[in-house]
């Protein structure tokens, strides 16, 4: 029988008055040393998430609710996400790269470098329409073995990049970042939220057409410890992981509302085939819960 616990959408504005779903939230997993990095496959329908530390990717099926491994050792991924064609993108951390899992199982390195330097360790990645391949780079992973491989910095700083899709062209977007994690795009596309976990707070760039971003406004302190992973909804509500559960904020960066967790959670991303399944990775555990919102229409899709 699946564990759940009680639901409690916590509104703190008009504006998250209407946000709502089931009465409790399924614990869909548990026993993970740090889960992060969760990812739904539509066309399997499955969710993927990476247990870090013990450098594997585990996998749970929507229509049997079984969980399984899906790859180890998996090189310490952390975040994941799909491009337009269906393809795994992933952050490993310990190989200090960004791949595509193409659909044959093979493995393409997409980023490992800059101005020929090695990355540090990839953490979070999200695909825009164009096909680019924008991701955070901070140090958690060679700063000790517990995440990856201690090693010393090739770049001496902690950036946001973004992979050319035609030319493969790995260019710095972003520089002034303390550790930048969680990142993602605005629904049209104009805007990228990107999270400094060190400094406890998000920003929100302008995304420009030829790949650039300026700006960096700093929109929202977190809180409750630090923001993590973030995800956005098709309204263009910023749903970010923080150390008391999943907080919702709005584009101007306000706290709205609240969905308190009884872990530290790292991440989050919408799935399911109307994409209204909140699937949350937390310290130890995987949750899930059905919701009255849709995510934002991924690159995918």
């Amino acid at each position: 029988m699946t564990e759940t616990i009680p639901a409690e959408f916590d509104a703190l504005d008009d504006r998250f008055a209407a946000v709502g779903g089931d009465e409790r939230i399924e614990r869909i997993h548990h026993g993970c040393r740090w889960a992060e990095g969760p990812v739904y496959v539509p066309a399997s329908r499955q969710l993927l998430w990476s247990d870090i530390p013990n450098d594997r990717m585990l996998r749970w099926d929507e229509l049997t609710g079984s969980v399984g491994p899906f790859r180890a050792p998996a090189g310490y991924t952390n975040g994941h996400t799909l491009d337009a064609q269906g393809r795994l993108i992933s952050c490993e951390q310990g190989n200090r790269r960004v791949t595509r899992t193409e659909h044959d199982g093979s493995i393409t390195v997409i980023a490992d470098r800059w101005e020929g330097r090695r990355l540090n360790s990839p953490n979070d990645v999200v695909v825009k329409s164009d096909g680019s391949i924008w991701f955070t780079d901070p140090s958690y992973g060679i700063t000790s073995d517990y995440e990856g491989h201690r090693a010393e910095s090739e770049i001496g700083a902690d950036n946001v990049y973004r992979a050319d899709p035609v030319t493969g062209e790995v260019r710095l977007v972003a520089g002034d970042f303390v550790r930048p994690n969680g990142l993602a795009f605005s629904p049209d596309e104009r805007v990228l939220y990107v999270v400094d976990t060190r400094r406890r707070h998000l920003r929100a760039f302008d995304a420009h057409d030829d790949g650039t971003l300026s700006g960096g406004k700093v929109i929202s302190e977190c809180a409750a410890g630090s923001y993590d992973g973030i995800r956005l909804d098709d309204t263009g509500r910023i749903w970010a992981a923080t150390h008391e559960g999943v907080h919702c904020l709005a584009p101007d960066g306000t706290l709205i509302g609240r969905l308190p967790l009884p872990e530290k959670t790292s991440n989050l991303v919408f799935g399911g085939l109307k994409r209204n399944w909140l699937f949350i990775t937390a310290s130890t555990s995987v949750y899930a819960i059905m919701t009255n919102v849709r995510g934002a229409r991924p690159a995918y899709a």
